[in-house]
């Protein structure tokens, strides 16, 4: 099996306030043709879309989507990742510093990986923005967040939990000298409400 392309990026020690973060994360979108952004912070999880050709990243928390969630800011992030259909960059902070991965697997083929297709909290919506951004709650859980995706169809009846929202996911395996398989790494790849 061919394995994805994985490397360290070893700029990301550049990344010292939130304007520099976004700037950081607008160009890898650029560079490596990036369209999401999960990030999980102190306060909460953020979603997030780079949009237009200069990738402006567009997040749940922004004031003109759904200003009470969580906002994107370096000084509450624990880490984030940007992905596409072809790549995913990670950032999370180890110490002081912050470290950066690249996976990319564009030259891949569907035996070389499992595509995973998991299903999201959320069973209702609770609006959307100006920004198609779809706030969705969970009947069973209460939690809210908001992700970038509109017309979702959720179902009608208050007693059906349908969770329509995946979050497609490439598991890359590798096998062991006995011959043993494992999944070694992982990497988002597109979000859907289907």
């Amino acid at each position: 099996m061919n394995k994805p392309d994985c490397q360290s990026i070893e700029d990301a020690q550049d990344i010292i306030d939130t304007p520099s973060l976004y700037n950081w994360l607008q160009l890898k979108a650029k560079q490596y043709q990036l369209q999401y952004l999960l990030a999980h912070a102190d306060d909460g999880v953020i979603w997030g879309e780079l949009r237009g050709n200069d990738k402006k990243l567009v997040t749940s928390g922004d004031d003109d989507v759904f200003p009470k969630l969580a906002k994107f800011r370096l000084c509450t992030l624990q880490q984030s990742r940007i992905f596409g259909k072809k790549a995913e960059v990670m950032l999370w902070k180890v110490g002081q510093n912050w470290k950066a991965r690249l996976i990319k697997d564009e030259y891949l083929s569907k035996e070389d990986y499992i595509c995973e297709k998991q299903i999201l909290w959320g069973t209702q919506r609770e609006g959307e923005s100006k920004q198609e951004f779809t706030l969705v709650s969970d009947g069973s859980q209460g939690l809210k967040y908001a992700v970038p995706l509109i017309n979702i169809p959720f179902s009608q009846d208050k007693k059906n939990l349908y969770h329509p929202i995946r979050l497609l996911v490439h598991h890359y395996i590798d096998y062991d000298d006995s011959g043993v398989a494992r999944v070694y790494l992982s990497r988002l790849v597109d979000l859907r409400g289907t």
